[in-house]
């Protein structure tokens, strides 16, 4: 045994950075997949459950392993692997992920997501940390001197595992990942275990293999750090204008001669689209504008007062300062980086305060009331739950004034029977009497108006009618032509339960389904040469 292993600290250390390492990679798996396959709780599912098989499969070869051959070389060979595979994740995992998707884009049918998460999460992942599973149970077999001591040698090292563990939890999502981004924090942890493993091999009673072995693992490190530190998921595209990460999202700014596009997914989903000369959008922006004549006040001196919850880019809040003279809108965006870029890239109006705060604890926090409140915090999968239930909405209608109105946007419009939009509905009508929908002609948004007042829609003519900008007027024909009454069904989400993210899916794979079957036509009938002339 090696003269450093006699000293229980450094077992304690290796025990302490696995677990971190651990934990670390387990954060960074998210984000790495979340621009694909988005961040809810169905992908965390997922990488959760992949690790957990990762850790049992390692556990028990770690000590079966211990038993038979007790050499510390072999382990600490083993997480210098780890290390390397770890150090290559930014460089080839991005490109695992699009082959996978790309293969089984045209194989699965249904459960895509889950799917293809899956498949993604176990070929990137499962084997480091298989491999960083078996360190425990070889350092407790290096470790226990005695049968006297035995307890007190393993509780030292899960203590020391999960310390590792608590801030390999801490460290990535609120210091290394917005600092630096996923790929340079996998190269960070990585380059800790490799380190680790340097000082093991380079003791005493070196030999010429090991020498080598360690100069082999740094070229490999060295290569990944020069090839790795892109921090690009959406690596095909060379026209971004901006793409980053903020403690919340992946953040992608496209633009081009007429508009600035907000993505937070690289595969599916635009989150706001602005339109840099005024003018109609074409989008669901135009369709919620009808809220401000539904709940403006009588009293035309008095300002309406709009909240937007989800401010995003701010581009229904830059809408309605555009087209209405007397309205103050402030804005609740969880993620300041999202506010940033609004001020950068979106011409946010300075005139529209963005508080930085979750939308359902705003409301608990304040006692203003609101003549509309926008509800725009749904992101294809990722429908917060808490801000999706009866409670939410009775918190809404609280806020609003007499006649307020609150308008919503759900953003993956289905006539599929018992989908999340109608789970959502039917949650609003067991708190508003007055539903109102309205089909986005060309995306699959649906606006949805919710009120105490029975006369919204007679208030919305009476606005268009007085309405002089022709603009306005187009938006709002849109709108009369497509509107209709809702009337609510039994499907309740609350807080207790409020599957959401299983609703989303189903949409989802339907969305996915619909876009992909030309492609499958032609792969059919033309194979892979088909394809590629489409390219």
């Amino acid at each position: 045994m090696r003269p450093i292993l006699k000293n229980k600290l450094y077992l304690y250390l290796t025990e302490f950075f696995a677990g971190m390492s651990v934990m670390a990679v387990e954060l960074g798996a998210s984000r790495l997949l979340a621009p694909y396959f988005s961040s809810s709780q169905i992908v965390w599912t997922i990488i959760i459950g992949t690790i957990m098989i990762a850790m049992a499969l390692g556990n028990l070869y770690g000590g079966r392993a211990a038993d038979k051959d007790p050499n510390p070389d072999k382990l600490y060979s083993r997480i210098i692997i780890a290390a390397v595979w770890i150090a290559a994740i930014p460089v080839v995992g991005k490109y695992i992920i699009i082959g996978i998707s790309a293969l089984l884009i045209f194989t699965v049918s249904n459960n895509f997501l889950v799917i293809a998460g899956f498949v993604a999460c176990m070929v990137i992942f499962v084997f480091p940390l298989f491999l960083l599973g078996t360190v425990t149970p070889s350092l407790v077999k290096f470790s226990v001197d005695s049968l006297d001591d035995s307890g007190s040698v393993v509780g030292k090292l899960n203590a020391s595992n999960t310390i590792g563990s608590i801030i390999g939890t801490f460290v990535p999502t609120f210091i290394s990942i917005p600092a630096v981004g996923t790929a340079v924090s996998f190269l960070i942890f990585a380059g800790i275990l490799l380190l680790l493993c340097i000082v093991y091999f380079i003791s005493p009673t070196v030999n010429f293999m090991e020498v080598k072995k360690v100069h082999f693992s740094i070229v490999l490190f060295i290569v990944c750090c020069l090839l790795g530190h892109d921090n690009s998921f959406a690596f095909w595209q060379t026209d971004l204008t901006y793409e980053g990460e903020s403690i919340y999202n992946y953040l992608q700014v496209k633009e081009n001669d007429n508009q600035v596009i907000l993505s937070t997914n690289v595969l599916f989903g635009t989150q706001s689209v602005y339109q840099k000369e005024k003018g109609p959008t074409g989008f669901y922006y135009d369709h919620a504008m009808a809220a401000v004549y539904m709940g403006a006040k009588s009293d035309s001196q008095e300002p309406t007062k709009i909240l937007v919850l989800g401010n995003g880019s701010g581009t229904y809040a830059t809408q309605c300062k555009r087209y209405f003279d007397n309205v103050e809108v402030t804005g609740v965006e969880i993620d300041q980086k999202i506010t940033d870029l609004a001020h950068e890239y979106f011409s946010l109006p300075e005139d529209v305060p963005v508080v930085t705060y979750d939308g359902r604890a705003y409301l608990n926090v304040i006692d203003e009331k609101y003549d509309v409140i926008m509800v725009d915090a749904y992101q294809d999968i990722t429908i917060p739950f808490q801000m999706s239930s009866v409670e939410f909405f009775t918190l809404v209608k609280e806020h609003l004034t007499d006649n307020g109105v609150m308008v919503v946007n759900l953003n993956m419009r289905s006539d599929k029977a018992d989908n999340i939009n109608y789970y959502i509905a039917d949650t609003i009508g067991q708190v508003f009497p007055n539903i109102m929908t309205s089909n986005v002609q060309g995306n699959t948004n649906r606006i949805l108006y919710a009120s105490m007042n029975d006369d919204m829609i007679a208030k919305l003519n009476a606005g268009v009618e007085s309405e002089q900008d022709e603009d306005l007027l187009y938006m709002m024909s849109k709108v009369q032509q497509n509107i209709v009454s809702y009337e609510p069904g039994n499907l309740i989400l609350t807080d207790d339960k409020a599957p959401v993210e299983l609703l989303g899916m189903e949409i989802i794979d339907e969305l996915i389904t619909n876009e992909v079957e030309y492609y499958k036509r032609i792969y059919k009938e033309e194979g892979l040469e088909g394809l590629l002339t489409l390219i």
